[in-house]
């Protein structure tokens, strides 16, 4: 509850707007905490669906490229996808610090990462496509493969998306300072953003 610095004799009274505003503002908390946890956990259900299905039918096209002959591994863009997580893992604790020059540092480093990574899965699959003729029809190999790398890259554009929104309002000066609401939102989005690193591993196998 909020104090509203009034006393009546010894009894402190508190104003029962912001004590319950106080409340709402808990419980609007817990409600997006929940939300976010239960959204986490259908999206990893949903990719690894994907990745096993992936998994269970490589190596078992009738027909080429098979894996072996076309896929390299994206070293420097996995790198990149990976670090995002650390560069904002860097920006919540900036805002919890109040230090908005900080976060947007480090926000915006994380969406340098993110589209860097899409610009290296946008050339792999144009070589794919153009080069080595492989297409989500071409076999079960590329089926499965464009699916599972697919639902990938969508999720990472969304993250971008939500990334870039928040970059926006920090440049707008709208965020100015690290308040319950501002701080949950952009620790939900950091959480998802993670998640989307550890799975572009076996997007690239």
């Amino acid at each position: 509850m909020i104090r509203s610095g009034r006393r009546s004799g010894s009894v402190l009274e508190y104003d029962i707007h912001d004590a319950t505003a106080a409340r709402t503002g808990v419980a609007s908390s817990s409600a997006w905490t929940r939300g976010n946890v239960c959204s986490d956990r259908a999206e990893a259900a949903i990719f690894t669906i994907f990745v096993v299905a992936y998994l269970f039918y490589i190596g078992k096209s009738l027909r080429g490229p098979l894996p072996k002959d076309v896929l390299r591994v994206p070293i420097l863009y996995t790198i990149c996808l990976l670090s995002s997580s650390l560069t904002i893992h860097a920006a919540a604790k900036a805002l919890r610090r109040g230090s908005v020059r900080s976060f947007g540092i480090s926000w915006f480093a994380t969406i340098a990462l993110g589209a860097t990574f899409l610009y290296g899965t946008a050339t792999e699959w144009r070589r794919l496509i153009y080069h080595d003729g492989l297409t989500i029809s071409t076999n079960l190999f590329g089926t499965t493969y464009y699916s599972l790398v697919g639902l990938h890259g969508f999720h990472v554009v969304v993250g971008l998306m939500c990334l870039f929104a928040v970059m926006a309002f920090t440049l707008v000066g709208r965020l100015r300072k690290s308040t319950s609401s501002v701080s949950t939102c952009c620790l939900s989005i950091g959480i998802s953003w993670t998640q989307f690193g550890l799975w572009s591993s076996p997007s690239f196998m």
